[in-house]
């Protein structure tokens, strides 16, 4: 079974944060809150858990993970970004979008789309994901938490605990979030295209 923490979402305490970070450390997959639905992360560097996380979702590597970076600069280190990307990127972050960008060759092959060299990426806006970042001092690998077969995203701390709780080493209650998931965009193009509707506003990217 796994365990639960409750995290404030304004003020997560250091203690819980610190104690959820050892978990990703050691192999863990952890449901957290973000600023759209609830997600599934784990260690970006732990093979083991990334094809777990995977099995989960029921995901083949041509579905696009997505590295959780804690702002631009950190975004800059793992894919490619040129001016015009930067712009939009700048105008848009942190909040619930997650973008497709070309990967550099800091992201392991792995994780990268296998045809495309592709990779999602995202900056939340979140206190609870944001401290966990912060305390791990780098990217946090992650996938929206929906279900196989299902359409909408998870929200409910104990709901998840109840369906997952066996597979997860941890669950993070920060109270119930969004049940919409990031807005998709697509950066790779000469133009901006929009893969996928969430909370986020494609307005900002004249879509």
């Amino acid at each position: 079974m796994s365990q639960f923490f409750q995290i404030h979402p304004v003020n997560p305490q250091a203690r819980l944060i610190k104690q959820a970070a050892q978990i990703i450390h050691g192999g863990g997959i952890v449901a957290v809150p973000t600023d759209s639905s609830y997600a599934l992360v784990c260690h970006l560097d732990d093979k083991g858990a990334v094809e777990r996380l995977r099995r989960l979702r029921s995901i083949d590597e041509k579905h696009h993970l997505t590295l959780l970076c804690r702002d631009l600069s950190e975004l800059g280190v793992y894919a490619r970004v040129d001016n015009r990307q930067f712009r939009l990127l700048k105008a848009a972050t942190p909040g619930p979008f997650t973008f497709i960008l070309e990967a550099t060759k800091v992201v392991p092959r792995r994780l990268s789309h296998p045809s495309r060299k592709t990779i999602g990426l995202r900056v939340p806006e979140d206190a609870i994901i944001n401290a966990l970042l912060a305390e791990l001092a780098q990217p946090l690998l992650g996938t929206t938490l929906i279900m196989p077969d299902e359409t909408e995203a998870l929200n409910d701390a104990d709901t998840i605990c109840a369906r997952l709780g066996k597979q997860l080493e941890l669950v993070i209650d920060g109270g119930a979030c969004s049940m919409e998931p990031t807005t998709v965009i697509d950066l790779t193009g000469p133009e901006a295209e929009l893969v996928r509707q969430g909370r986020g506003d494609a307005s900002v990217f004249g879509l």
